[in-house]
């Protein structure tokens, strides 16, 4: 009788370390370019797997986003209100109160408002572009920069388990091909994030090993996979007491840490939405680990620093749908339907099933 434990699609023995250590640190640009970090910085995203800057983007750089956001919100209200899903459209809502109405009326309303985010609007390209942004994000990959197609806008609502996210490396999120690229995520709140509302806590130099842990999925009542903090300390030597920091970021401010860094989102305890942008990078050429079903776009090269990008593959393509037609081609994905699925379900052993599980095929 064979004892051979099952292996699932995402695991693997594998291990670089030196594509996401301090080994992976490239020479720093010869010219200075405003909002380059200094070298003790940049060496803390590759020894820590994170940094924290502070104060980076101006107001005006970032209210953009936030009025995107409003008119997302009023998007989706005017699109459930027409077809008789609530009653009140809730204007006298703000920014940060509004979307958790809706929800109360219409519950999965924020799943709604993820879904609806993939359509990439012109203030998300601007700040995802921001020259700053790149010449930060040069110091850590080197002069050839591409976007990588799964980014995220996240409106953590109060007490709302659909945007609670346990501890997870991004890498397990994507096909095995990404265990061999270094991402760079830039997380950017659109007020103070903190404890009380949901703010990030990262398993500090749980990346070091190189190589991605064991996941399971899915979390609760969600589509989110997830990282049993013993497979943390027996696969990533990460010991959770020790290593685990809550990470506060002011408004203005963002976290840049490495795809392969343990980490999770706290509840949101506080009265109002902590909404936020997870923005992603890696070098031209590398592999943007979505299963072939949308690729990268370039936004600098060393022969030209300031391209005109094209934003088309993103623009044509909400890649939230395109998940969940990969792993579900009959789905029509009908616009009221509050569930998520994706290929990162298949990934792993399926240890909860719930309501996103049960439209798989």
């Amino acid at each position: 009788m064979s004892t051979t434990t099952k292996k699932y699609p995402g695991e693997a023995e594998e291990a670089h370390p030196e594509i996401f250590d301090i080994r992976a640190m490239p020479p720093q640009p010869a010219e200075k370019k405003p909002g380059q970090l200094p070298e003790n910085m940049v060496r803390q995203f590759f020894e820590e797997g994170y940094v924290v800057v502070e104060s980076f983007f101006k107001p005006e750089e970032l209210e953009p986003s936030r009025a995107a956001c409003e008119e997302l919100v009023d998007d989706l209200a005017n699109m459930l209100h027409k077809a008789g899903k609530i009653k009140n459209l809730y204007k006298e809502y703000g920014l940060f109160q509004r979307l958790t109405q809706i929800e109360k009326e219409f519950p999965g309303a924020t799943v709604l408002a993820i879904k609806l985010s993939g359509r990439l609007p012109q203030a998300y390209r601007d700040l995802w572009s921001n020259p700053r942004l790149l010449n930060v994000v040069e110091q850590l990959l080197g002069p050839d920069i591409m976007a990588n197609p799964v980014w995220t806008l996240r409106p953590k609502v109060p007490q709302d388990e659909n945007t609670t996210v346990p501890w997870h490396q991004d890498a397990g999120y994507l096909d095995n091909r990404a265990y061999e690229v270094l991402q760079v995520v830039a997380w950017i709140p659109l007020l103070d994030a903190n404890k009380e509302n949901g703010c990030m806590e990262f398993a500090a130099r749980g990346h070091l090993k190189g190589k991605v842990a064991t996941h399971q999925c899915c979390w609760r009542d969600t589509w989110y996979i997830m990282l049993d903090e013993k497979e943390m300390e027996k696969s990533l030597d990460v010991d959770v007491k020790r290593d685990a920091k809550v990470i506060p970021v002011p408004y203005g401010g963002l976290v840049l840490f490495s795809n392969m860094i343990p980490h999770r989102s706290l509840p949101n305890v506080s009265n109002d939405i902590r909404w936020s942008l997870d923005l992603r990078f890696q070098r031209t050429g590398t592999d943007a680990g979505f299963n072939n079903l949308i690729e990268g776009i370039v936004m600098r090269t060393k022969e030209n620093p300031n391209p005109t990008i094209d934003w088309e593959p993103l623009l044509k393509n909400n890649r939230h749908l395109v998940g969940i037609k990969a792993v579900s081609p009959e789905a029509d994905d009908p616009f009221f339907d509050t569930t998520f699925q994706g290929p990162w379900m298949k990934k792993w052993e399926m240890v909860h099933t719930n309501r996103h599980t049960a439209k798989l095929t």
